[in-house]
């Protein structure tokens, strides 16, 4: 089903954002309503404008190795903040820390994705291979 990973690809975004909260003292949200309503908004500005960043960005991701990458996810940090009341980032800093936090768990979302769907984990896409099927 494709809700199924679209829904584990946000889960492990929230409880990214929650580890974020939780460690790092410049991420605050102030209830659990606000932490719930950022993580929905970062879930929505990854899913639309941060693939057009990302292809904007593409050649410094290149000579960085695709560290790039955490700093555009900083920066998406920074403007659901900027969009949420309630939820904060003090500095830039901490918008990169928990980007780095959130790529940890959203590695780890990958592979729970690949392995809750019968997915062969290739590190580029997945691909579904039912069980029962025979070639």
């Amino acid at each position: 089903m494709l809700l199924t990973p679209i829904l584990i690809t946000w889960l492990a975004t929230a409880i990214g954002l929650g580890f974020a909260t939780l460690i790092i003292p410049g991420i605050k949200a102030k209830n659990f309503l606000a932490f719930l309503i950022a993580a929905a908004a970062l879930g929505l500005i990854n899913a639309f404008l941060r693939p057009a960043l990302w292809f904007l960005t593409a050649p410094l991701s290149v000579v960085t190795f695709g560290l790039f990458a955490l700093v555009i996810n900083a920066l998406m940090i920074m403007l659901a903040a900027a969009l949420v009341p309630n939820f904060t980032v003090k500095s830039f800093g901490s918008a990169f820390l928990g980007a780095l936090i959130m790529a940890i768990i959203g590695a780890i979302g990958f592979v729970a994705v690949a392995l809750l769907s019968d997915a062969e984990i290739n590190w580029y896409s997945y691909e579904y291979q039912s069980q029962t099927q025979r070639y």
